[in-house]
């Protein structure tokens, strides 16, 4: 059975007072789409349509920007969810199932869908709608059932008082037999009070009916407002941390502590406060990172300190200790038993083991060997306005405190260059690099008398 998933992205939000598509709202600093796309691929559908509208160009570069095989269909104008999926006619006639699920209720999983795609199939069913139960279903449309078996949904307004009783609802989210589907929707009608097409009369229309209830009652949790968004992201960032503390990390308060729901950490590792870790960050065991870091995209080892460290697109290998105040720029590799000290910037170099970066240095575009001492205050000059070029640094070298290494340039095995010396040309191993005016010294000088004292 080949199965497709459509992917309704095209409302606007407007509670939100944004200029972008709600469905580009972040959770935990990935879009609420993201969130279904990820379900979508843990699931496995043969095919996936994200259907745009509001914003069509912004959605439709987030989509293409993750890559995978999305087809993106356009809704020219948003005459509701029936029209929105009608937009992916195409990619339906194509599958034998078809699942719907909302671009803005990031909490779906691949369990859900799994589950209750087993129901609908075993069932022979048209239409299987996803619920769950919630302890306050105010405003979601309920489940009603007769002698357990779901009989229709029947939104807030419409509810008599028994029926607003009932907390099992409707989380927007369907299977349906593709081929009925295809054949329900130009049934649908305009006939209501917005005018619309509504994907709901098509589960109304379809005889042969289910509704799977999901062990998972954030399915239905949705952002209409910041306010909700703001709730969404408490949710998910306290859900991460404990699955995070189930695995054997940990923290000593949660507070402002962000974790990206793909970040993986290992056991023994400590994350203090005022800490945010983003994106595909892997960070290894018995580590501590924070206070006030900000790690995304990086690859980390094991017993690695990072103390008030930005770090983004590096690696940094066991061992390691870096900060205060240290930053870590894209393409950057440490290298095992380094030691970077406070105001040191890294960027795209890669710094050899047991190399030491004590303070106040920058090193840009740079190889760096093994055990190469930096004293403080040094630069590697990369850029001549035009062009950007290497510096080489061989194993064991002493890099004199307040030296320019000015590039493109190499600095041989075991040499050293003496402090305060810019250094134009390469310098052999196992030498000393000195670029200095003569010092003079003027003794008896007058204008040391004519300082105040104090």
């Amino acid at each position: 059975m080949k199965t497709a998933c459509v992917i309704l992205a095209g409302g606007a939000g407007k509670r939100m007072k944004s200029e972008r598509p709600k469905v580009l709202a972040e959770v935990l600093c990935k879009p609420m789409l993201g969130w279904v796309l990820d379900a979508a691929e843990d699931f496995g559908f043969d095919e996936v349509a994200v259907v745009t509208g509001f914003g069509a160009e912004l959605t439709g570069g987030y989509v293409s920007s993750r890559g995978g095989n999305v087809t993106i269909c356009h809704q020219a104008q948003q005459k509701g969810t029936g029209d929105a999926v009608k937009s992916a006619e195409d990619v339906i006639a194509r599958c034998d199932a078809v699942c719907v699920l909302n671009g803005d209720a990031p909490f779906i999983d691949a369990d859900t869908l799994k589950a209750s795609l087993e129901l609908h199939t075993s069932t022979g069913s048209e239409v299987t709608v996803i619920t769950a139960e919630i302890d306050d279903p105010k405003g979601y449309g309920r489940i009603i059932r007769a002698d357990g078996a779901f009989s229709a949904i029947r939104e807030q307004k419409d509810c008599s008082p028994e029926e607003a009783e009932i907390c099992e609802v409707n989380s927007g989210a369907y299977w349906f037999s593709a081929k009925k589907l295809l054949e329900t929707l130009p049934k649908l009608s305009t006939n209501n009070a917005a005018g619309e097409y509504y994907l709901t009369d098509c589960v109304e229309l379809l005889t042969s009916r289910q509704a799977f209830k999901s062990a998972n009652p954030d399915i239905v949790l949705g952002a209409n407002t910041r306010g909700a968004l703001l709730e969404l992201n408490q949710l998910a960032r306290l859900r991460k941390l404990s699955r995070l503390m189930e695995e054997g990390v940990s923290f000593i308060t949660p507070d402002g502590i962000i974790i990206g729901t793909d970040v993986r950490i290992g056991c023994d590792t400590t994350i203090l406060p005022n800490t945010v870790i983003l994106g595909n960050t892997v960070i290894g065991k018995g580590c501590t990172i924070g206070a006030n870091s900000h790690i995304e995209n990086c690859t980390i080892g094991d017993n690695v300190q990072l103390n008030n460290v930005q770090a983004y697109d590096s690696v940094v290998e066991n061992n390691v200790k870096i900060g205060p105040f240290a930053q870590l720029r894209p393409g950057t590799t440490i290298r095992e038993g380094v030691k970077i000290g406070d105001f040191v910037e890294i960027k795209n170099s890669d710094i050899g083991v047991n190399t030491a970066v004590a303070h106040l240095t920058y090193v840009g575009d740079s190889d760096v060997g093994r055990g190469v001492n930096f004293g403080c205050g040094c630069v590697t000059a990369n850029y001549d306005g035009i062009n950007k070029f290497r510096t080489k640094i061989g194993d064991h070298a002493f890099i004199g405190c307040n030296t320019n290494l000015i590039a493109p340039v190499e600095v041989g095995e075991n040499a050293t260059t003496a402090a305060g010396s810019t250094v134009t040309k390469n310098v052999p191993a196992n030498s000393l690099a000195v670029e200095r005016g003569q010092m003079r010294v003027i003794e008896n000088w007058g204008k040391n008398a004519l300082r105040k004292k104090k």
